[in-house]
């Protein structure tokens, strides 16, 4: 309550002060009375009993000097006390001045003044209490000074008013006030000591502050930093706490198991790009609402009823971020309770969700990670939760896996092969290779398509091990826009040093995160102006899936490519999931049909015979058939036969390195290459 200040405050000094102004008037008018009355005595005195005699000339005069010099003094001691009586007055107004200004300050103060005696009753209130509390003057005069203070503070300001009585120091206080409506207040209290003439403590002048806002807005705040805003349930730092108290207790007892899952959302961001993200958001809180309710249903925490029962409660959810939920199962024993849990939550959130009068259905991925006494820390454990949650989406999502340590050594190689291509793409060890797509009839090579190859002092790294890790970081789009202005640069050169006619080809993949990249129309048609190539000699190749999954932005990305003049392939064609009335309506050029169908179709009839339904869609529509993956002759001989215009695979040569590449031209154009015979 109280901060003490040892010094008398406005109207009490003002009081202690006037009645000194008192006392030293009386006494001044008193002082003198008192000598004039002396001094005219003295001149009495000389003048009627003095030596009067005739034959004494002089004291007459003695006389005359005398009372001369008396007369003076009484002047000028009442010039003086006429003088005294003048600063008095000018120090009863100041006095006068200053009451007016103190009792202007408290009846217009916007914090709460207040003098109680020894014994806690108020002696005044200012009118603020009432702007405040809602109490006039009469009720709070009724009450002593603790009786609107909140039960439980009462103790503690009573002590702290005795300390500030006993020692004249103290500490600011806190404490609940109840307000007339019932509701209660926060004041923030300091207080001074008015000291009597002995210096003893006589009583207390308490400010009070209303601070309900501010520590409103305090705890606002505090909340806001473990809980996230969007579902209200905990966040990442909360929930590690949490699971760092859960880790020191399973030190301290053996037999005390728990267990995090790990919780993301499947595709998340299709219903984002789809729906917008305010319904995103919506199914977010929908999510959250339903893993809180799948634990409010049962505490058994994924046990048998035979079993012991283990309390669980919404403080055990949370949200790391974006869709990913993380969940603290205590009371685990094994695998198979946490699994069950998983398989709950996954159940619960296969119900439709009414998103804006839309049914959308959603699956998660669960991963699970169970304490153990390798575990030093709460992120450690989580990030075992989220290694095995990638392992489930990897496995073909809306599932869950558990942990092992395998996991982790596989994350260990591939968070080292992340930092390497990073290093890799800044010291240029990403290369172009070149791999040849030939006319099936003539064997002439058309054109190439432009690979990304890791080229490592210790040897080349495998597409299959980096392509995948480029994409998911990102990588992929700095990594394929270097590819596409090295392979321009190439095909301008071959252009000028071969006269090529009809002119070369180059294709070049578009990774899913190019695609949806605003700028990529923009950076396309500005690599295609500094390096000088024709639009129409560079081939863009789109995977079908990527195509397809949403139609209608699929078309216009393709229509803002088109508009560049660029040719635009849909590669892997076959394996995704197309619409076939819509692939018509595609600013498209040609289809590439996939290896997988390509390497069966001499020794499966179904094989061959979905590529003849390709090459007869592609025919119908007005567009061309390039076949990947040709190894061997009769492969080259069939797809010759269903009418497949272009080919490229290890029959004519792999990827090769740009020099390999300029001696097959070389080859190709002089003619030494027989239709269908390898190029190398």
């Amino acid at each position: 309550m109280f901060g003490l200040i040892q010094h008398s405050t406005g109207n009490e000094r003002s009081g202690f002060a006037s009645r000194q102004l008192e006392g030293r008037e009386w006494w001044l008018w008193g002082f003198a009375v008192t000598v004039t009355l002396l001094l005219t005595t003295g001149i009495i005195f000389l003048a009627f009993f003095g030596d009067q005699s005739e034959n004494n000339p002089s004291y007459w005069f003695v006389l005359r000097e005398w009372v001369r010099g008396l007369a003076a003094l009484v002047l000028l001691f009442d010039v003086y006390t006429v003088y005294q009586h003048m600063q008095l007055l000018r120090v009863r107004r100041q006095l006068a001045e200053r009451d007016e200004l103190f009792q202007l300050i408290t009846e217009n103060a916007a914090d709460m003044i207040a003098v109680v005696d020894n014994d806690g009753r108020r002696l005044y209130n200012s009118p603020s209490y009432q702007k405040v509390l809602g109490y006039s003057p009469a009720e709070l005069a009724s009450t002593s000074g603790i009786d609107q203070i909140h039960p439980a503070d009462r103790e503690r300001v009573m002590q702290a008013a005795q300390k500030a009585y006993r020692t004249r120091k103290g500490q600011q206080l806190e404490y609940r006030m109840r307000h007339k409506d019932g509701s209660w207040k926060v004041l923030e209290s300091t207080a001074s000591v008015i000291l009597n003439e002995k210096g003893n403590t006589q009583k207390l002048v308490i400010v009070n502050r209303d601070i309900t806002e501010r520590k409103r807005a305090e705890e606002t705040l505090a909340h806001h930093a473990f809980y996230d805003g969007l579902t209200d349930l905990p966040n990442r730092a909360l929930f590690l706490d949490r699971l760092q108290h859960a880790l020191v207790r399973a030190r301290r007892h053996r037999d005390y198991k728990f267990a995090v899952l790990f919780v993301d959302v499947d595709d998340f961001k299709v219903v984002n790009d789809s729906l917008g993200h305010t319904a995103g958001d919506t199914v977010l809180v929908e999510v959250a609402r339903r893993l809180i309710a799948s634990f409010r249903e049962s505490d058994s925490i994924g046990r048998s009823t035979t079993e012991t029962r283990a309390e669980s409660s919404t403080e055990s959810i949370a949200r790391l971020g974006g869709d990913e939920f993380t969940v603290l199962l205590e009371d685990v024993s094994k695998p198979s309770d946490a699994i069950r849990v998983a398989e709950r939550i996954q159940l619960k959130l296969a119900d439709p969700f009414d998103i804006h009068g839309q049914k959308i259905v959603i699956t998660a991925s669960v991963g699970i990670a169970l304490n153990s006494a390798s575990y030093a820390s709460g992120e450690e454990i989580v990030r075992d939760a989220e290694i095995a949650m990638y392992r489930a989406k990897r496995a073909g999502k809306a599932r869950c896996e558990v942990f092992d340590a395998a996991m982790h050594a596989v994350a260990l190689r591939r968070l080292q092969l992340e930092t390497d291509l990073r290093r890799g793409i800044e010291l240029g060890e990403l290369v172009v290779y070149y791999q040849p797509i030939v006319d099936l009839e003539g064997g002439r090579i058309l054109g190439f398509e432009a690979l990304s190859r890791w080229k490592r002092p210790g040897g080349m790294v495998p597409p299959v091990e980096f392509i995948p890790v480029a994409d998911e970081t990102g990588l992929i789009l700095s990594i394929n826009r270097a590819l596409m202005f090295d392979a321009c640069q190439q095909l301008r050169m071959w252009q000028s040093q071969f006269g090529c006619e009809p002119a070369l080809l180059m294709s070049v993949n578009i990774a899913p995160k190019q695609f949806v990249h605003p700028q990529l129309a923009t950076e396309i048609g500005s690599i295609l102006e500094k390096t000088g190539v024709k639009p129409g000699a560079l081939t863009l190749e789109i995977m079908e899936t990527i195509a397809m999954v949403d139609a209608d932005d699929a078309l216009v990305v393709l229509e803002k490519l088109k508009t560049l003049g660029v040719r635009i392939s849909i590669d892997d064609f076959g394996t995704g999931y197309s619409s076939l009335s819509r692939l018509p309506h595609f600013p498209i050029d040609a289809l590439k049909i996939d290896r997988i169908f390509v390497s069966s179709m001499t020794s499966n009839p179904e094989s061959r015979e979905i590529i003849r339904l390709i090459i007869v869609l592609a025919h119908s529509i007005g567009l061309k058939i390039v076949a990947e993956g040709v190894e061997t002759e009769g492969q080259a001989e069939e797809l010759k036969k269903l009418g497949c215009e272009m080919a490229q695979g290890y029959l004519y040569s792999p990827p090769v390195a740009s020099e390999e590449a300029t001696r097959l031209l070389l080859q190709s154009y002089q003619g030494r290459s027989a239709p269908n015979m390898r190029l190398r």
